[in-house]
Order: C-alpha cells, then structure tokens, then sequence
C-alpha cells in the first residue's frame, strides 16, 4: 500500500482499488456459464501443454459461429488432444468433439439444478467481492482517522472525506450488485 500523505490520497486509493475490484468482479462471471456460448467460459481452464499448464487462448483460436458452440482451431495439431481433455476434466460440464484439427464445444442447455448452483456460486463470488469493497473501505477510513490524529487533516476535512468514501463505498457495491443481478437474469433465462 503506498503512505497516504492527504485525504485526496486516501479517496483516490480507495477509488482505484474498489474499480480493480469490480473489475475482477466483472471477469470471474465472464467464466459463469449461462446457455449462451462465450469465449470467456474457457478462460480459467488450463492445459497441460509439454508440461506447462497454459490457458487455451494461447494454444488455440476460439470462436463462436453459432449461439450454442464454440470453435477451438489449435496452432499445433498435437495440442488437440490436451485441450480436449482439460475441458473435459474441468467443472464446467462439456464434452468437446473433435476431428483431430478442431475441436468443437457445444453449449448444453443448463438443467434446473445446474442454474440453482450457477446462482449459488454467483451469489457467493458477489458476496466475497462486497466483502473486499467493504474491507477497502476500512482501511481507507483507518487511514483519514490517522490522518486527523496526526493533525495532518482537520476534523472537517476528515468528516467530508468519510462521506465521500461512504458514498464511493455505496457506488461501487451497487456496481457489482447490478452485474450479479444481470448474471443471474441470464443463467435463469430459459431459451
């Protein structure tokens, strides 16, 4: 963490870091499947390519022609066979088809069950998200009071900086609380 000299500092910090944390908010759904085809639902699989396990992105182009399938054409004819099975292997349900040179993934509507645990998960990445905001905005408010302490800021200063993180606070946890809500809208569509 970098001193906080000011209380511009302090929201300023508080600010970047709530933003980074929405921000992989927004990138751990990417990876939720909905019914939906997505590039990003393979993003957190990895292959163990020569002994190296390496996200198919670098070993592969992906694409999506159609709603429910996504197109996976390996760099490396060898490499087809790994990705295969790292699909396969990982929690998210697919049986990859292949014709030795590509590989193709097709998206499986999502059983009742199966959108009930996908709304779970999203309910507890959500909730681990709103607990980092709120563990910023501790230390952050930890920061102000040291700051008036140390008569660095006056009482004035401190109490208009609480309330400027206070609603940086609000903000940022109706950002993440608006796109778990549109998440879940999208695992519980039924098409």
């Amino acid at each position: 963490m970098t001193t906080i000299a000011t209380s511009k500092d302090a929201l300023a910090q508080a600010k970047t870091r709530m933003e980074k944390a929405v921000e992989d908010f927004r990138k751990d759904l990417s990876g939720v499947r909905t019914g939906r085809a997505n590039v990003a639902l393979l993003d957190h699989v990895r292959v163990d390519y020569h002994g190296t396990p390496m996200p198919i992105n670098q070993l592969a182009t992906l694409n999506v022609p159609e709603p429910t399938v996504i197109v996976i054409s390996p760099w490396d004819p060898g490499a087809v066979s790994p990705i295969d099975k790292a699909i396969r292997t990982s929690d998210l349900g697919l049986n990859p088809a292949s014709d030795g040179r590509v590989l193709r993934v097709p998206i499986p509507p999502l059983n009742e069950e199966r959108r009930k645990e996908l709304v779970k998960h999203i309910h507890k990445v959500l909730e681990d998200h709103r607990t980092a905001i709120r563990n910023i905005r501790r230390d952050i408010k930890e920061a102000i009071e040291k700051l008036e302490k140390e008569k660095k800021i006056s009482e004035d200063d401190k109490k208009r900086s609480l309330d400027e993180l206070e609603k940086l606070t609000h903000s940022e946890t109706k950002k993440i609380e608006d796109l778990s809500a549109t998440k879940e809208k999208e695992v519980l569509e039924i098409k």
